[in-house]
């Protein structure tokens, strides 16, 4: 099983760094950085606006525990959005590259 993983960012370089941390650790294939994202939300009973990128990270769920924890000790964020979501189906090549960048099986 893979995850497709959701982390927020302040700005685009704790979005890099973050990125590339994955990658080097080999605890993801690849990561998405999408720039531009208007966030509002509920922080502290407070509604709040926010200019965010947003990452989208392809790694196996036996993967999961240490993509939390590395985002966790680089993200600047007192509660970072982490939300992992199960890949239920998607091209059998590209789901075995993401095994084969972490020699995963």
């Amino acid at each position: 099983m893979h995850h497709l993983i959701y982390c927020t960012c302040p700005d685009l370089e704790t979005a890099e760094r973050i990125a590339r941390h994955l990658i080097t650790e080999k605890l993801a294939a690849c990561v998405n950085i999408l720039p531009g994202l208007h966030s509002i939300y509920q922080w502290q009973g407070q509604i709040e606006t926010a200019r965010e990128h947003l990452l989208l990270i392809k790694s196996p769920e036996a993967r999961y525990e240490a993509v939390e924890a590395a985002i966790k000790t680089l993200h600047p964020y007192q509660l970072p959005e982490i939300i992992a979501v199960a890949i239920e189906r998607g091209s059998a090549e590209y789901l075995k590259w993401i095994d084969s960048c972490l020699h995963t099986h």
